[in-house]
């Protein structure tokens, strides 16, 4: 028989922290909880959160605590990308099944046999990827497109939404079916503001991680930039903290944080940027430069030209705009007018990076091909 003392102890264990995850408050403790009793389990997963909450650190940890953890881990994010995309992303594609499938391609179910795939934003997938979907969680099979065998794969979905699945439902967005196959165990991240007794926590994690990673001897921070950061509400969550506390340490100096180191939104001085060219941004030069390659306006290919120089000019205003917004994307989408999930897949169109800097030369036009997701 199991003493007291022996079940204290299995309670503080199924109470410790999540590896990546910073938090002691009672809500991230449940957390905690349900991530280590349903790990080792075969049951699907559905993380509800705002962005910026720490929905794929959960979904790393439930892979690395279960018994798959020697398996593949796989991660998607199915708002970044459009439905033909994403639908040959996640099941494959067979030679000729459409303009561009060169080759037999193995989609990332495959991919992930044995292990674990984690599909983010899955409120974005389209009806038609639902009833997929829903069908190789019932029968665990599939068919890659343009293709007519079946694939029979062993893969555990951990699936994560920023939305409200039921009201998607309710706006006929969301199959009911799914949702409840998806739903066995929910597991809710409260967003920050809902957790302030963490935030000090969670600044001293990330204050020490940028002091070591710039040299820096900022070790400590004061009460009133504290009491500011305490204060502050938080919409991109524990993202924005992150990325304030590394701006604040890279830009500052001295052993302590100050509240002149912190940004003018915390600092009750945040006021609209007017809109202005970045540098570096000739789109005249750019023109000439297509002219002297070849692409002439009376060609063939003139509407390439006019699509090239488009597609810079968005994507110069969405670096311009996720830059001013100090990176914290549910802010940019706000600002250019667009939700966030078309935001991700303009960011993944046009490869720019989370820090809005794009991955490929400034003269690039837009790009439809998938890199890795992972």
């Amino acid at each position: 028989m199991s003493s007291g003392h022996d079940r204290a102890s299995n309670r503080i264990e199924d109470d410790a922290p999540l590896p990546g995850v910073i938090g002691d408050g009672d809500a991230m403790r449940e957390v905690y909880r349900t991530t280590r009793q349903v790990a080792p389990t075969r049951a699907c997963v559905l993380i509800v959160g705002e962005t910026g909450t720490g929905k794929e650190l959960v979904a790393r940890a439930i892979h690395d605590l279960s018994p798959r953890n020697s398996g593949p881990y796989i991660r998607v994010n199915c708002g970044a990308l459009t439905e033909s995309l994403l639908e040959s992303e996640l099941f494959g594609h067979v030679k000729g099944s459409f303009t561009g499938a060169f080759d037999n391609r193995t989609g990332r179910f495959e991919a992930a046999h044995t292990g674990s795939i984690f599909l983010d934003e899955i409120n974005s997938t389209s009806p038609k990827l639902q009833v997929k979907l829903l069908r190789f969680l019932q029968e665990g099979e599939f068919e890659r497109v343009g293709d007519t065998r079946t694939v029979s794969v062993d893969t555990r979905i951990i699936a994560a939404t920023n939305r409200d699945l039921l009201d998607e439902i309710d706006a006929g967005r969301f199959r009911e079916d799914l949702y409840y196959r998806l739903n066995v165990v929910p597991i809710y991240l409260p967003p920050l503001r809902e957790r302030r007794e963490d935030i000090a926590h969670l600044v001293g994690f990330f204050l020490r991680r940028f002091a070591d990673q710039n040299k820096r001897d900022t070790r400590k921070v004061h009460p009133d930039a504290m009491r500011l950061l305490r204060e502050h509400d938080w919409p991109g969550n524990v993202r924005e903290l992150q990325n304030y506390i590394e701006r604040a340490v890279v830009l500052g100096a001295g052993p302590e944080l100050c509240v002149e180191h912190l940004p003018p939104q915390l600092r009750g001085e945040s006021t609209p940027r007017p809109m202005r060219p970045r540098p570096g941004a000739d789109f005249a030069g750019l023109t000439s430069e297509l002219v002297r390659q070849g692409v002439r306006s009376a060609g063939p290919n003139a509407n390439d030209l006019y699509h090239r120089v488009v597609g810079q000019v968005e994507r110069e205003l969405i670096q311009q705009v996720l830059q001013g917004c100090d990176r914290v994307q549910i802010k940019a989408a706000a600002r250019l007018g667009i939700n966030r999930n078309t935001l991700h897949k303009k960011l993944a169109e046009f490869r720019i990076d989370e820090d809005g800097e794009s991955v490929l030369p400034a003269d690039a036009g837009p790009s439809r091909a998938v890199d890795d997701m992972e």
